[in-house]
């Protein structure tokens, strides 16, 4: 949803849990493939593939006239990238003909401007074909005021069957947040709203085979009927990835059938990177502070530079030199990197401008660096699972760095300077240190002279990132 078009509070949460009989999924799906687990907090595994995915944010009109076809078109071109999963805006029916649209009118329907059922179906096929996963952006909180459940209100008033399935004032006035007066909240303590949503969700996975869902304002749901998603959970089975668009610094969703979230601060759509870039001469500090405070554990949170409600893209506001460090931040914490459609190649738009197709040109030569920390983190254990350690920097406010460990001697120190002098001085454990007094440079392989000692030194310009191993 466009949270930077709004003023938005934080959500309060509760917690609940309860279960239903009859709607799981058929076994074959249930059970098809292995996951994998966190630790602590009692939260379900994960996907197995999720781990050391990287995820593409795909909003089909921007990939051309004709837009799931044009996605199937590009499916090679994304592979070489190394995306693992696609995330697909919006494609159900709706009266809102914006490019992103949260006004569901069918949740079993395709919007006939993008496509049909069997292109999303031959879709969800090629993208398997090449080993990609697919995820459905899904809009469970509310439907559009278009929704036949919602004109039925409309016409028939309280003796409308579909009366109670909207959340009402005393004065029985349908409720909605924010500015969003088109978009009316569902009833989630009415059991026909639940069992609606539970069908909806299980259709795309037993019809259609997708993957997972990014479910919009899971918060909304949460917020009021808190009960609802491990329930769903338990209907579509523990293989369904789900991605809340609510905040990681909340332990609820991934306790409660999720298996990650946004990094978001504690303030509602509040992206945590946020006041990171402005300074780049701070960036380090504020990198620190941004990325602790979690009891959700890292490699569940989803983080991004771009996505629908960042508004102008990264580059647009940062610059190139920025970005490319910052893509290395992305691809190499633990978490789900989200890159967004024509990020690798420094597209700049806002989506919900409705721009036109993307040209694809990379004039920034970003794409070969993109791919470059998609392979790393596919291939790298210490970046696909390993453990995350801060070091401490010592006078360069702007630089930023951390090991990543998988044990038995594979680990990578990943060093950012976003700004500020070149000299860099780490307090690196003594487990890490190089004894030949270098490392090697996985962007680049080439070798790099480290200072060896309780104090580890090296020479790194601004704005320039390293990932080294021994």
């Amino acid at each position: 949803m466009p949270f930077k078009r709004l003023n938005m509070l934080a959500a309060c949460f509760l917690l609940a849990a309860w279960t239903i009989d009859g709607c799981a999924l058929p076994a074959s799906r249930a059970n098809a493939e292995s996951r994998v687990t966190s630790q602590g907090l009692g939260m379900s595994p994960m996907p197995a593939w999720v781990e050391g995915a990287v995820v593409y944010g795909v909003v089909p009109p921007l990939f051309g006239e004709d837009p799931l076809q044009d996605v199937i078109g590009r499916l090679d071109y994304l592979k070489e990238q190394g995306v693992d999963a696609l995330w697909l805006s919006p494609l159900n029916a709706t009266d809102d003909p914006s490019a992103i649209s949260y006004a569901v009118t069918d949740y079993l329907a395709i919007r006939p401007d993008f496509g049909t059922q069997e292109d999303f179906r031959r879709l969800v096929s090629e993208a398997h074909a090449r080993g990609m996963r697919v995820l459905m952006d899904f809009v469970p909180n509310h439907t559009s005021t278009g929704h036949p459940h919602y004109q039925d209100t409309v016409a028939n008033g309280r003796n409308s069957k579909h009366w109670n399935d909207y959340v009402r004032d005393k004065s029985g006035v349908a409720q909605h947040y924010f500015d969003w007066t088109n978009l009316k909240n569902l009833n989630y303590d009415e059991p026909a709203v639940q069992a609606m949503m539970i069908d909806a969700f299980s259709f795309w996975v037993r019809e259609m085979g997708v993957d997972g869902f990014r479910v919009d304002a899971a918060w909304g749901v949460k917020d009021r009927t808190p009960s609802f998603w491990p329930r769903l959970r338990q209907a579509i089975g523990p293989n369904v990835f789900l991605l809340a668009e609510a905040s990681a610094r909340d332990p609820y969703y991934v306790r409660n059938g999720f298996d990650a979230a946004y990094d978001w601060t504690t303030e509602l759509g509040k992206w945590s990177w946020e006041t990171v870039w402005a300074k780049p001469g701070q960036a380090g500090d504020r990198l620190r502070t941004a990325l602790g405070g979690r009891e959700t554990p890292p490699e569940r949170i989803a983080r991004f530079l771009n996505n629908n409600d960042t508004g102008a893209r990264f580059i647009t506001r940062f610059g190139v030199a920025q970005q490319r460090v910052a893509a290395v931040l992305l691809h190499t914490l633990p978490g789900i990197p989200v890159v967004y459609s024509g990020e690798e190649v420094g597209a700049e738009f806002e989506p919900y401008e409705d721009p036109p197709p993307l040209s694809w040109q990379d004039p920034h030569r970003l794409r070969p660096l993109y791919r470059k920390l998609a392979e790393l983190r596919g291939s790298h254990p210490a970046l696909r699972s390993g453990s995350w350690v801060e070091v401490p920097v010592r006078q360069n406010p702007g630089a930023y760095a951390f090991v990543r460990d998988a044990g038995r001697g594979a680990w990578t120190l990943v060093i950012l300077n976003f700004g500020g002098p070149s000299r860099i001085e780490l307090e690196l454990p003594s487990a890490y240190r190089s004894a030949k007094g270098s490392l090697t440079d996985l962007l680049t392989g080439r070798s790099v002279p480290v200072v060896p000692g309780p104090t580890t030194r090296l020479e790194l310009p601004k704005q320039q990132a390293l990932i080294l191993a021994p």
